[in-house]
């Protein structure tokens, strides 16, 4: 069959081929993949034909229905992952966000009664159609960005009615735009004011109330480990009985505080720990063994919050963790969807080359999403979400910092309209 889409002229394709296909990228496998120079990328019925130089070209495969795009010698690369944000939400922060200014810590405004539990109240008052709403603006604002795929967390209920209607707005969400939405269940973000001082009954609640009825909808199940939410041996009973129920598991751990959180969800097989700013080595060590949980680094966070310790992910390389870039889009510690500022703050905080942070917002990413057999690279038979920047030389994307150097969005095949 003739191919549906041909981008030809490629000055650098990022296939992100190489290395591992079973288990995400460590160490050198992180920048030892493939950029095909003067290349094309070919697509048929949404996924990935051919990837090759231009002079293997069959041009036996084009035909009068082909579209073809010139890429005129730019860099054409995956289609970036969002693998940590906070989609579903009402209201904003920008009233805490002068509080902060002003000098006071995420913990302080928490303990007040502000932080996620002002989000939580301007959710719960929300209805569907507003979160809805909301989320497909979001959405859009992530397709400009080049982002096709994006982790939408629920967490802003606090409630069983809420937080039930977060994980299915996000379902509707992906159902109407053509931005992959793969939902997580993070009902565990803190305490809500109805359980205070009872943390375990809350979690004891989610379990049996809310888990069972979120079977085939949120795919991973989350907690915010970490002074003022839940402590490492409730999260870890927790989290024993999301996976018991076929959860797949995530968790916010080590963000202000060396708890232990991460290597204890690495041990049940969490797909991510995410944040790891006060990560220590041995506990990365220990991460590093299993070869699968992926660090997911937030480097927007801490700038947003104006804090001095960033996660030391040249060190998380260093020792064999795989590690993925996300931006954690939120309302009150990072309200950006900029995941290409995210990346370039990796290189400048957190010590990685431009061709690893690129691999961490791609490939990686998609492992912390279960999706890398089919998102992440441009390899024959993945889908076709594909990106055309404005830049001919990968090295320039850190670089220009905080611009969007999309030029094309291509998911599944179909050129976005990005006006």
């Amino acid at each position: 069959m003739p191919y549906d889409l041909l981008i030809r002229n490629c000055g650098q394709i990022l296939t992100l081929v190489g290395g591992p296909t079973d288990k995400p990228l460590t160490k050198s496998q992180l920048s030892d993949w493939q950029i095909l120079a003067n290349g094309f990328v070919a697509c048929e019925k949404g996924r990935i034909a051919a990837v090759g130089p231009m002079l293997e070209l069959d041009d036996s495969q084009i035909s009068a229905t082909t579209e073809i795009l010139d890429a005129q010698g730019r860099v054409v690369m995956p289609g970036l992952v969002e693998c940590h944000t906070h989609l579903v939400f009402a209201g904003n922060r920008a009233e805490e966000f002068q509080r902060k200014l002003q000098g006071e810590s995420y913990l302080d405004i928490l303990a007040s009664g502000g932080g996620i539990l002002s989000t939580v109240r301007a959710t719960r008052a929300a209805s569907a159609a507003e979160l809805l709403q909301n989320a497909l603006h979001h959405l859009d604002g992530f397709r400009r960005y080049g982002v096709t795929t994006v982790e939408a967390k629920s967490g802003y209920g606090l409630d069983k009615e809420t937080e039930l209607r977060l994980v299915r707005v996000a379902l509707e969400a992906s159902k109407r735009q053509p931005v992959r939405v793969v939902p997580t269940f993070l009902g565990a973000h803190v305490v809500p004011p109805e359980y205070k001082g009872r943390p375990a009954e809350y979690l004891h609640m989610l379990a049996t109330e809310v888990l069972p009825e979120l079977r085939g909808q949120a795919e991973f199940v989350d907690i915010f480990c970490e002074e003022g939410a839940f402590s490492v041996d409730d999260a870890r009973t927790y989290l024993q009985q999301a996976h018991a129920l076929g959860f797949g598991l995530k968790i916010h751990a080590e963000q202000l505080h060396d708890l232990g959180g991460c290597a204890m969800a690495a041990e049940l097989g969490a797909i991510s720990v995410d944040h790891v700013d006060y990560l220590s080595l041995p506990d990365a060590a220990r991460i590093a063994q299993n070869g699968r949980t992926v660090a997911v680094l937030l480097p927007l966070v801490p700038l947003f919050l104006r804090q001095e310790r960033y996660a030391l992910g040249r060190q998380l390389i260093d020792a064999g963790v795989p590690v993925a870039v996300s931006t954690d889009f939120n309302p009150g510690s990072c309200p950006s969807k900029n995941l290409w500022l995210a990346l370039s703050m990796a290189c400048l905080k957190m010590g990685l080359t431009p061709l690893e942070a690129i691999a961490a917002v791609t490939l990686n990413a998609a492992w912390a999403l279960n999706r890398a057999h089919e998102v992440g690279r441009l390899a024959e038979g993945y889908m076709a979400d594909i990106l055309i920047l404005t830049l001919d030389d990968y090295r320039q994307i850190p670089y220009w910092l905080g611009e969007n150097p999309v030029q094309e969005v291509i998911i599944g095949g179909i050129r976005q309209n990005l006006q």
